[in-house]
């Protein structure tokens, strides 16, 4: 062994963590931006009224287990157009994301459709009566930001698999200060406009989607038009095949675990509006800090595609090391936060002392788990740049349905815990998915891995 060695073992370890953190932190960006939409939300809301905190919060369960399923399918534009970039295909990357275009098209439809009318399916679920139609009036008026929010999704997993990433930033400051003020003007009744409380916030979410969408095409155009002027062959059904192949799966494991956290809100909406309002804010919190890992994951899908497009495996490992470890990290430190400052936290939401006493008793829990939320998803982004995403479905599955919800359902109704009982289940899933994932990656990677593209062609 020579002494170079060492050091440049280490030189190319420094310089992956540079690229990951270079790459990472405007889609970290993305992601709180992104959050911090239904943030503002909620806290407008919150000073409204309880029960529009509430309605809120049963209508984003909703919506979010509703859209993730066809964001999930646009995932598969990470693997596809990061390892078509990494391998300097050109051709294939404008074919891909034009598909990925017309898919976004296409989904918004049935969503649309799915979210129109849910009151029916929200009494079914025997939630409170008095959160019911303010809930379903908040999905029906989000509905027109649908496509544009879709459209979005497509142009920014695009350009983040070619680590094109400050068009999305300039995007998402651009919709949370429309969403501001959007809010502040149709919730409350400013600037002669009238105060429609709880639709008011859904018409400013879907304003600002729309603007977000427009604003990334603007900024993104000078990267962007070569695919867009030119019209390769994108309605051929094989290549739709291979999207909805690595698509499908990670629409199911996003929205596996979407559905828990919305199956968990609806049985705590069972209980009270008062509880369900509690959990809205734990969960506000626990979700703004898990759009850090999510923006790690999104990066580690790239490195690691881009490796894969170009024939470097130990350049993937490398990124999918320094990305878990980079996860791992942040998530303790919004553990930490979690578990001393949870009176503070819950403040920032509401003045109502019996909602704060039952959110900071949610908090802490959500502070156990931070560690293996970030580990789980950055995982999951490892192996979707990979284009290995059926187990990740299998994992979700596991973890989240068939541990973390019976668990959860049992501690809170049958051994007395109410919603601590229900976040510790949450807890459980997360931790066993969070090992799942590093098992099937420590195999995954101990193995050559061949680019999607030279598996089948494609063309």
């Amino acid at each position: 062994m020579t002494i170079s060695e060492p050091n440049t073992f280490l030189n190319r370890l420094w310089r992956e963590v540079k690229a990951v953190v270079r790459l990472a932190t405007p889609v970290v960006s993305v992601q709180v931006g992104l959050m911090l939409m239904g943030v503002v939300d909620s806290m407008m809301l919150g000073r409204l009224s309880g029960t529009a905190l509430a309605a809120s919060a049963l209508g984003n369960s909703l919506l979010f287990g509703l859209i993730m399923f066809p964001m999930g399918i646009l995932m598969a534009l990470d693997p596809l157009i990061a390892q078509a970039h990494g391998a300097g295909d050109e051709h294939r990357v404008g074919v891909r994301f034009q598909q990925g275009l017309v898919v976004a098209v296409v989904a918004a439809v049935p969503l649309s459709i799915l979210m129109w009318d849910t009151a029916w399916l929200m009494r079914f679920l025997r939630q409170a009566p008095e959160i019911v139609e303010p809930a379903a009036a908040y999905l029906r008026w989000i509905v027109p930001g649908n496509l544009p929010f879709l459209l979005f999704v497509a142009l920014r997993q695009t350009l983040q698999a070619m680590s094109v990433v400050r068009p999305a930033v300039i995007a998402i400051v651009a919709g949370n200060l429309v969403n501001v003020v959007a809010n502040y003007a149709l919730i409350f009744g400013h600037f002669g406009f009238p105060a429609l409380g709880v639709v008011g916030s859904a018409w400013a979410s879907s304003v600002s989607r729309l603007v977000m969408m427009l604003v990334l095409l603007q900024a993104a155009w000078p990267h962007l038009k070569r695919y867009l002027v030119r019209l390769p062959r994108v309605w051929t059904w094989r290549g739709y095949s291979k999207i909805l192949d690595i698509g499908v799966p990670v629409g199911w494991q996003t929205s596996l675990e979407l559905w828990l956290f919305s199956a968990v809100a609806l049985l705590i909406g069972s209980v009270g509006s008062r509880e369900l309002a509690a959990h809205q804010i734990a969960l506000n919190l626990a979700s703004l800090a898990f759009m850090v890992p999510l923006g790690i994951s999104g990066a580690a899908a790239t490195r690691v595609g881009n490796a894969i497009g170009r024939g470097s495996m130990a350049d993937a490992r490398r990124s999918a090391a320094v990305s878990l470890a980079f996860g791992a990290a942040v998530m303790s430190l919004s553990g930490l936060l979690f578990y001393t400052a949870p009176h503070l936290l819950s403040r920032l939401y509401t003045d109502e002392a019996d909602i704060i006493d039952l959110a900071v008793r949610l908090i802490p829990i959500a502070a156990l788990f931070q560690v293996f939320d970030g580990l789980q998803v950055v995982g999951a982004g490892v192996l979707r740049g990979t284009a290995d995403t059926r187990f990740a479905a299998v994992i979700a599955l596991i973890g989240y349905w068939l541990l973390g919800l019976p668990l959860g359902a049992f501690l809170a109704f049958h051994q007395g815990y109410g919603p601590q009982g229900l976040w510790l289940g949450l807890s459980a899933g997360l931790a066993s998915a969070a090992v799942l994932f590093l098992l099937r990656i420590r195999h995954r990677f101990g193995q050559e891995i061949l680019a999607v593209e030279d598996r089948e062609d494609l063309h």
